[in-house]
């Protein structure tokens, strides 16, 4: 008996209540990704905490807690209920719009030759530079509450488009205030861009490391663009070695354009998550499985780019610990998870089970926080969707249909955005 202790929120009779992992396990990958833990007609209670107390069939908790009190009830009868999903990479914050980008796309022009034309990321760079803080993040909180209400409560959030250590930190700075300020999880990530390598090691990663111990700026990754043109393999590998000993976790961009081995050095230097991998070698990804180094696979960008789709059943089929991200930027106009594991399993050929395992636990364990979300389990954060369907699959099977199925979007056991729609309308 829970006695009669004070709750935050009880979610009660849930048709389907999706834990995602059931053991604690810190990533699913082969027959775990395939194969979720769901449990019919069970209810959900979160603490006064934010933490998961309680997850069971529903006459259990209701008898366990029938003497408790909670600040809300949701009777979810006929729906279901999931963990929030985890978005492994964006790039929410910048200035200036690139929708004629588009025609030139497609018209059949490559993403290096828009960016070799100057537009790309030097249209965007111009723009957020001349940019002043409270306009990047009045832009920057409308996105994030877009992807809230497409389901995303955990989202990583990267520099870049700065190009200049003044503008990075501006940058980070508005990723900072919104961490402060928001419902939504961020984890964030300093990307570096063209500069050169010495200033980055010299100049730019000191700066960062003074204010994380001053407590201005928490950052918790260093990322890199290992790109003919861009970076090379050693100038990434210098930038990412420095910034894994200023206690940054890797997480990088890798194998998009051209097989640069970025796969094989993020093994090797212990890197958490490496994204895009579109032309990733054999040996990178078996490279890949044994260091449990997680693939961020974009889906939206090799859509948008007309790309060469990652490999995603071969990296599953060895091992690979694979996650999605919406991978959001001027280039891909992507907010919904629902609609990237959508295309994960339409042109990755992923199954649904593990296209959620990917966009949950595994996004979760790509940033380093899968003891706090990712699954619904005791003791982890109350990070849920409710959503207006008798099967959880409807949310990756109704390609684009997220704003009549999301009934609730719930951080730490508090309802931060409800559908009224979900109420009056069929989600079928």
């Amino acid at each position: 008996m829970a006695g009669r202790e004070r709750h935050r929120l009880l979610l009660e009779n849930a048709q389907q209540l999706v834990l995602v992992c059931g053991r604690g396990e810190p990533y699913l990958r082969r027959d775990g990704a395939a194969s979720l833990s769901v449990l019919r007609g069970a209810s959900l209670v979160v603490g006064l905490d934010g933490c998961i107390k309680a997850v069971g069939q529903a006459n259990v908790i209701r008898n366990q807690f029938s003497e408790a009190t909670f600040e809300r009830i949701i009777d979810c009868s006929g729906k279901c209920v999931l963990p929030g999903l985890v978005d492994a990479h964006t790039h929410p914050v910048w200035a200036g719009d690139r929708v004629h980008e588009f025609a030139m796309k497609l018209a059949g022009a490559s993403y290096m030759e828009i960016h070799q034309a100057g537009g790309g990321i030097h249209f965007t760079v111009e723009h957020t530079q001349k940019a002043t803080e409270e306009e990047l993040f009045s832009t920057f909180k409308h996105r994030l509450e877009r992807m809230l209400r497409a389901g995303s409560t955990l989202v990583e959030c990267k520099s870049g488009y700065g190009l200049n250590l003044e503008t990075e930190l501006k940058m980070l700075r508005v990723i900072e205030r919104a961490k402060q300020s928001m419902d939504i999880g961020i984890s964030s990530t300093g990307k570096t861009a063209t500069e050169a390598t010495d200033d980055i090691i010299n100049n730019h990663l000191p700066k960062l490391k003074e204010l994380k111990l001053s407590g201005e700026i928490h950052v918790n990754n260093i990322d890199v663009f290992c790109e003919k043109g861009v970076f090379d393999l050693e100038s990434t590998r210098r930038i990412l070695q420095a910034g894994k000993d200023i206690g940054l976790q890797i997480n990088f961009h890798g194998d998009e354009l051209h097989p640069m081995k970025s796969a094989e050095l993020g093994a090797e230097l212990g890197a958490r998550a490496i994204s895009h991998l579109e032309e990733v070698s054999d040996e990178g990804i078996r490279a890949m499985a044994r260091a449990k180094c997680a693939a961020v696979l974009l889906p939206t960008t090799a859509y948008m780019l007309r790309l060469k789709q990652p490999q995603a059943r071969k990296m599953l089929e060895e091992g690979v610990i694979v996650a999605l991200g919406s991978d959001f930027n001027p280039n891909a106009y992507c907010f919904s998870m629902p609609m990237v594991m959508h295309l994960a399993c339409v042109n990755m050929k992923m199954s649904m089970n593990e296209a959620l395992a990917a966009a949950t636990i595994n996004a979760a364990y790509a940033l380093g926080k899968s003891d706090t979300h990712g699954s619904l389990e005791v003791g982890k954060q109350g990070d849920l969707l409710v959503i207006n369907a008798s099967r959880w699959k409807h949310l990756i099977y109704q390609f684009g249909g997220h704003d009549t199925l999301i009934n609730y979007v719930i951080v730490k056991g508090k309802v931060v955005y409800q559908n009224e729609r979900c109420e009056t309308m069929s989600s079928y």
